[in-house]
């Protein structure tokens, strides 16, 4: 059975001002995530299962759904509040989503094979599937995961700060750690920085590796991400804003030794959206590959 590929469509945008999972930035039309499922059919995977809130359902399938008949299987599922263990206790008055961890396991009863993770508004690259796509139809090892790694330098935005799995790898390349670092800033120098939570700043050089959230997970992990979920419902489930988030979920499984992750390195610059002034970039870059002829002037 060929891997599938979840994407990550339920984020509100917040910082980028609208719904940028459906912006358009190419010359016919094309939004992000078009290019990343062209590139994930050109790898070989098999399905692709959306994460997406109501009231983009429509526009989904219009755009996604439709238009890939016939090229690969398409299937969606709904993020919403009340997807929540039996019993949950939480805040009424809640209106963020509970996270990406939360996003990855309403999506368990639709898949049941090795499967790969990615957001809608982040370009990962065609190497970057391609790497993904052959650990998953290789690997046999049910509890061994992979992260598509990037170099922190490759992956800041010139118009404001950005969050980042902060990754520690061992001489064989698994991780022996993982920090969701938030508000890294890019420095003039080629570096960057981020504040630690205490009043100070963290430095970094620039060839940190970094999760992109692009994951390559087996079916086991719904198992782990269920038992962390349910433990983060029952200790924050009256917060207003806490998230689960995939680095914090995964980070715990690695120490306790229960699972392991391969990082596999990509050479490809990420670029997305995060700010509305991000948008010029990203068109400028994908005219540039579609010169270049990685990409056809049309997808569709």
């Amino acid at each position: 059975m060929k891997p599938s590929l979840l994407v990550l469509a339920a984020g509100m945008g917040s910082r980028y001002g609208g719904n940028k999972q459906l912006d358009e930035v190419g010359p016919s039309g094309e939004t992000i995530i078009d290019y990343s499922i062209y590139d994930a059919i050109r790898a070989g995977f098999g399905k692709i299962v959306f994460i997406i809130r109501r009231d983009i359902e429509q526009q989904v399938r219009e755009r996604f759904v439709q238009k890939l008949q016939g090229k690969i299987e398409v299937d969606y599922v709904f993020q919403e509040l009340q997807n929540l263990p039996e019993g949950s206790k939480v805040n009424i008055d809640r209106s963020k989503p509970w996270g990406t961890s939360h996003a990855i396991l309403v999506a368990r009863n639709k898949i049941s094979e090795p499967f790969g993770v990615i957001n809608a508004d982040d370009f990962y690259g065609a190497e970057s599937f391609r790497i993904l796509y052959d650990f998953l139809a290789s690997d046999e090892n049910d509890t061994n995961y992979c992260i598509v790694g990037y170099s922190m330098k490759n992956t800041l935005s010139d118009h404001g700060n950005v969050n980042r799995g902060v990754c520690r790898v061992d001489a064989e390349g698994f991780l022996t750690d993982i920090a969701e670092t938030r508000e890294i800033e890019k420095l003039p120098s080629g570096g960057a920085q981020a504040p630690d939570g205490e009043g100070r700043m963290i430095k970094f050089t620039g060839n940190e590796v970094v999760s992109m959230n692009l994951w390559g997970f087996k079916p086991s992990c719904f198992d782990f991400l269920d038992r962390e979920f349910r433990h983060f419902i029952a200790t924050k489930g009256m917060e207003l804003k806490s998230e689960l988030d995939i680095p914090t979920s995964v980070d715990r499984f690695v120490k306790t030794g229960e699972i392991t992750i391969k990082i596999l390195m990509s050479a490809e610059r990420w670029f997305g959206v995060t700010y509305r002034e991000d948008k010029p970039f990203v068109v400028e870059s994908v005219g540039n590959m579609i010169a270049k002829g990685v990409y056809p002037p049309k997808i569709y």
